[in-house]
């Protein structure tokens, strides 16, 4: 059955009830159990089956430049692909990502061209500003407005989306532009590696101010979603206890472990002490940060991130399992390595599996039993 968005709406359900979600109490069960730590030897999974609405929503929006999304087309795509997974009963929650707002919003309320594009890995719409600093002395005249037409803008999708969600489905967090995210905006990012060389007291202002501008946008996300049954949505854990925001490291990719110490371990840990803690994704090439992340006080979770052209996560699970401390990961599996490596008793514990590939509901269904009684060695 496909519901529709107003059909959807029409629905009476209790405030710690999502109609997209059937196994609603197992799965915080489930997730709680993860998260804290109580899962050491047990796996969690995500089944992805094919999407016609992901296919669609792709061809609308191909790989470029495009105009601001419309609330309306997000939130009826949302619908449609939480439908496609409705009898789905995973470890997965139904959230949508904002995905729009995850890195333009915060240097386009200083100054910078928002831009909004499509990336052709995922097809969903992203949005970055061109840097537009040109003296880094001019970083001392920052200012937050929150008149500004695209902070407003902000707060009313999320006003929007958490009348349209509710009782539905989740709202994500999502990713914070602060430390040398936020100054990749304003300067791009091999200037910014200069900027740290040459400059260093500017390069702290930039990163006190991004905390600041950070802290109101997050602050802004939890007063108008709220928490569900006391947690966080995320596209990247699911959902987790308590306030919990989802930091970037990505510009200490390039860089060494010492110089991650030196100028990214104390802003990422000084933001997580406003909230709960935080989680934090790991591209490919982030691999080298896994122990010092695991690390970091307030730390709930690690998303490793696969990228063509760089071994996949699970190929050398066995390498970085040593490194994260007891920290729960989230890695992506192709589903016949999955289940091979299910029959054959090899996989890790302590780990959410978003399954890619898994070829319809029943099989989904069928894999999970097997995925909640398994106990790794």
């Amino acid at each position: 059955m496909v519901l529709s968005n107003k059909e959807a709406l029409s629905i009476s359900l209790p405030c710690n009830h999502l109609y997209f979600k059937k196994n609603l109490t197992e799965t915080f069960q489930r997730l709680n159990e993860l998260y804290n730590r109580q899962g050491l030897n047990k796996i969690y999974a995500q089944m992805n089956i094919p999407s016609q609405s992901l296919l669609n929503y792709r061809k609308s929006f191909p790989p470029g430049e495009i105009n601001s999304p419309h609330t309306e087309d997000s939130i009826d795509f949302w619908f449609k692909y939480f439908n496609e997974r409705l009898d789905i009963e995973d470890d997965s929650m139904p959230c949508c990502y904002l995905s729009e707002f995850d890195q333009g919003l915060y240097a386009g309320l200083v100054g910078g061209e928002i831009k909004y594009i499509t990336f052709s890995y995922d097809g969903l719409i992203s949005s970055m500003v061109k840097p537009f600093i040109d003296d880094i002395h001019s970083v001392s005249n920052l200012k937050i407005n929150t008149d500004h037409w695209l902070f407003k803008e902000y707060v009313n999708k999320l006003k929007i989306f958490a009348e349209k969600a509710k009782g539905n489905f989740g709202i994500s967090h999502f990713i914070l532009i602060d430390s040398l995210n936020f100054l990749f905006e304003l300067r791009g990012a091999t200037q910014s590696y200069l900027d740290v060389i040459e400059n260093p007291e500017l390069v702290q202002v930039v990163i006190d101010f991004a905390l600041k501008l950070n802290l109101l946008i997050q602050n802004t996300f939890f007063q108008e979603i709220g928490l569900f049954n006391g947690g966080t949505f995320s596209t990247h854990v699911q959902w987790i206890q308590g306030r919990v925001i989802s930091e970037s490291v990505d510009p200490f990719h390039l860089t060494s472990v010492d110089f991650f110490e030196k100028w990214g371990i104390e802003p990422v840990e000084k933001i997580f002490s406003f909230y709960d803690g935080g989680i934090i994704h790991l591209h490919s090439n982030g691999r080298h940060l896994l122990k010092k992340v695991s690390q970091i006080k307030g730390i709930k979770a690690v998303r490793l991130v696969d990228e063509p052209g760089n071994p996949p996560t699970i190929s050398i699970l066995s390498s970085l399992h040593p490194k994260r401390n007891s920290i729960p990961l989230v890695i992506s599996v192709p589903y016949q390595t999955f289940i091979s490596l299910l029959k054959k008793h090899q996989l890790y514990g302590n780990i959410f599996y978003m399954v890619d590939e898994v070829p319809d509901i029943n099989t989904a269904n069928n894999l999970m039993e097997k995925v909640r009684s398994y106990i790794s060695e």
